[in-house]
C-alpha cells in the first residue's frame, strides 16, 4: 500500500469517525483513526505506513487539532503530509495564523466534497 493510498482520520464523534473511514476503504483507501491529536501522534509514530493524507477535526479532547498540527509541524519527516480540516466551526476560523492545512471542509460536508478533497490533496505515491 503506498502512502497515497493512507488516510489517517482524527475525530472524536465515533459516528463520523466510523463513516468517514468506512465510505474512504470502500474507495480502496487503507484508514487508520485516532479519536484525538495525541492518539494521532502515537499513530503517526507507530508501525503503520506514513500516511499520505490527514483528515483532523479541530474541536477535540485530550489534544485538539490545532495542538495536534502543531505537533506534527515539528516532526521531521511528517510535518509535508497534507491536512483538510473538517470542522463544525466556519471554514474561517479554520484558517488561523500558524494552521496551514490544504482544505476546510465544514460538517456537515457532502461526500463528494470530501472524496474530491482526498484525490486533490492525497500525497503522490
Amino acid at each position: 500500500m503506498t502512502a497515497a493510498r493512507h488516510i489517517l482520520v482524527v475525530e472524536d464523534d465515533p459516528g463520523i469517525r466510523e463513516a468517514v473511514s468506512e465510505i474512504l476503504e470502500l474507495e480502496g483507501f487503507l484508514v487508520t483513526c485516532a479519536s484525538n491529536g495525541a492518539e494521532a501522534l502515537i499513530r503517526l509514530g507507530g508501525p503503520d505506513h506514513r500516511p499520505g493524507l490527514i483528515l483532523l477535526d479541530l474541536m477535540m479532547p485530550v489534544m485538539d487539532g490545532w495542538t495536534f498540527h502543531q505537533a506534527l509541524a515539528g516532526l521531521p519527516g511528517l510535518s509535508t503530509i497534507p491536512v483538510v480540516v473538517l470542522s463544525a466551526t466556519a471554514p474561517q476560523d479554520a484558517r488561523t495564523p500558524g494552521l496551514a492545512v490544504a482544505a476546510v471542509l465544514a460538517k456537515p460536508f457532502e461526500l463528494q466534497r470530501l472524496l474530491d478533497a482526498v484525490e486533490r490533496h492525497c500525497l503522490a505515491a
